[in-house]
């Protein structure tokens, strides 16, 4: 008779959320803000019209909307684009109905609750300076540690190494792949993960369908937090 061993997972050591979708819903904040500034700094009403936003990064949205629109994609043209999106983004967010998504301060507090506890970051498409603003908003951004910003790189999958990368300064050796857990709400997070090796969890609480998740083999799939536990997935 062949024996077999089984192993248990390794333990999670690092937990990267990805934001809009996942931790808060801004009511369109995040999208009238891209609006307006091409508006006020390009002067290009409705300019948006062509752009694809979940699971974007800032960046390669504005590197489109420059595109779409004859404009050159220069570092002066980014820096001015940026410097009026976070004030309008600050300006429109308590103009519009947003919410922190089901169960996630209960999850957050489940994942400071394990011993040990993991890390807690970002791995978003956000700019730092937006992901700071939004998250404050709904008084989240004290919860998290590190993470891989939209002005990090364009590529999502780059960003979800650079938070790993960041994070494994904390553990001696780093962190292997399958210490990593993605929290996300799109097939993009589910890609980014698996690009990178990690456990990802995946949630219906953005737009895109239980069955468009499934497709892309995430490890759990679940309607929203409250559906399952911090200890679950990363005890």
């Amino acid at each position: 008779m062949v024996g077999f061993s089984f192993l248990p997972a390794p333990v999670v050591k690092l937990v990267l959320f990805d934001i809009d979708g996942t931790l808060i819903r801004t009511g369109g904040a995040g999208m009238r803000a891209f609006e307006r500034t091409g508006a006020v700094a390009f002067e290009v009403p409705n300019g948006i019209s062509h752009l694809t936003f979940a699971g974007r990064t800032d960046t390669s949205l504005v590197r489109e909307f420059f595109g779409g629109h004859g404009i050159a994609a220069t570092p002066e043209h980014f820096h001015r684009f940026f410097e009026h999106y976070v004030f309008l983004l600050d300006y429109l967010l308590p103009q519009h109905i947003g919410a922190v998504c089901p169960g996630v301060p209960e999850f957050l507090d489940g994942l400071r609750a394990l011993s040990p506890a993991p890390l807690v970051g970002l791995q978003t498409g956000n700019i730092r300076l937006g992901a700071e603003i939004k998250l404050r908003h709904y008084g989240l951004w004290h919860r998290f540690e590190i993470g891989g910003f939209g002005d990090d790189h364009e590529d999502r999958r780059e960003l979800t190494r650079i938070a790993r990368d960041r994070a494994g300064r904390h553990f001696q050796g780093g962190l292997a792949p399958e210490e990593v857990l993605v929290v996300g709400d799109t097939p993009h997070d589910i890609d980014c993960a698996r690009a990178l090796g990690a456990r990802v969890l995946a949630v219906t609480t953005g737009g895109a369908s239980a069955e468009e998740l499934a497709a892309h083999d995430p490890t759990w799939l679940v309607p929203d937090l409250t559906a399952i536990s911090a200890a679950a997935v990363a005890g």
